[in-house]
């Protein structure tokens, strides 16, 4: 007997909901325009959209589309991956960046960082990464002297969001005129973290030297004087300041959410809310240790899972035979513990 051939007649389709087999090729979008986030909004991001460079006739370069805004949203297609500001991005649908018009992000280009926290340690939820800003070079740590004075705790942890990172870090001391700088910059030399003094109405010039033709985002427990720093160099960007409560020696939240402006002088600042806390339970020892290369070598006869704040660390012995500087142990160890919980204002 011959074996009975099949053809599709004898394939049997289930009718009603669910007969048609759901496909998952998606569109490529090719026509999609490129952006970049500028501000994120309740589910409505801001892109700005460059014109492409000018080609052909000066016909066609006047048919260039112009710089401009547009408002858009979140494709189905995307899911759940989040968008944030600094992300570059591709929009489809009405890109003219009319009043009462809405794009679509149909796609997010790779990053090239992802600034991130986690949780309040005080938070159920501890431990679930927050993503602050993507694709920033470099990460200004905004502390002002005095008024309210500097808390070292905040600044080790967002060191180590620096390092998670993998972008450069830049100490912004502000309130110069208040309280000398001397002591706070001796604690991070170690480290060769670089810093930039400025005072009220004092020069920014060094600043704009470590920011201009780069993508920073700017960090700093409120009553800093963030907001003013960021007016001060992007005259039109009109950030909300506010005064240190002079019971609790804090600032109150000026800045709601993370913005990206443009400095006259090329590059951007990326301003965020002020931050009372910056959980750190998803950085690993490894990523910190990594930032400290001379110790690297003499963590090599430490135990199994050893956190290198305990007896036992071969780091100790290491350091006294003289192959490291006593003072990047500390920094190293300060570091370190800055990701077990304790309190930021220490």
């Amino acid at each position: 007997m011959r074996k009975r051939e099949y053809d599709e007649d004898d394939v049997r389709v289930r009718p009603g909901k669910g007969s048609r087999p759901r496909t998952r090729i998606r569109p490529a979008h090719e026509d999609a325009v490129g952006g970049f986030v500028v501000a994120v909004d309740r589910g409505r991001y801001t892109v700005l959209v460059e014109p492409e460079r000018p080609k052909g006739s000066a016909a066609k370069r006047r048919q260039q589309a112009q710089r401009r805004l547009v408002v858009a949203m979140k494709a189905r297609e995307l899911g759940r991956k989040g968008i944030v500001v600094g992300d570059r991005v591709a929009l489809v649908g009405d890109v003219s960046g009319r009043p009462d018009t809405l794009a679509r992000v149909v796609r997010v280009e790779p990053r090239s960082s992802m600034l991130r926290r986690s949780a309040d340690d005080t938070d159920d939820s501890d431990g679930i990464e927050r993503p602050v800003v993507a694709n920033a070079e470099q990460l200004v740590i905004v502390t002002a002297l005095a008024d309210p004075p500097p808390r070292p705790r905040m600044i080790d942890r967002m060191l180590v969001a620096a390092f998670d990172a993998e972008i450069d870090a830049l100490l912004c001391l502000t309130k110069s005129d208040l309280a000398p700088p001397g002591s706070l910059v001796a604690l991070y030399e170690p480290l060769g973290v670089e810093h930039v003094v400025v005072r009220k109405g004092g020069s920014l010039d060094e600043l704009r030297d470590h920011l201009t033709g780069r993508i920073s985002v700017m960090v700093g427990h409120s009553g800093v004087g963030k907001s003013t720093l960021v007016n001060a160099l992007v005259p039109d960007a009109n950030r909300a300041v506010s005064q240190v409560n002079a019971v609790t020696g804090r600032g109150r939240h000026t800045s709601s959410s993370a913005v990206a402006l443009e400095l006259p002088e090329g590059g951007w600042i990326i301003d965020t809310p002020g931050v009372r806390s910056f959980g750190l339970a998803h950085v690993s020892v490894e990523t910190v240790l990594a930032a400290f290369p001379d110790l690297v070598e003499g963590t090599v006869e430490c135990p199994k899972g050893c956190t290198h704040l305990g007896d036992g660390c071969a780091l100790d012995a290491w350091v006294a035979a003289g192959n490291a500087d006593p003072a990047r142990l500390e920094s190293l160890r300060r570091l370190l513990s800055s990701r077990d919980g304790a309190p930021d204002d220490l």
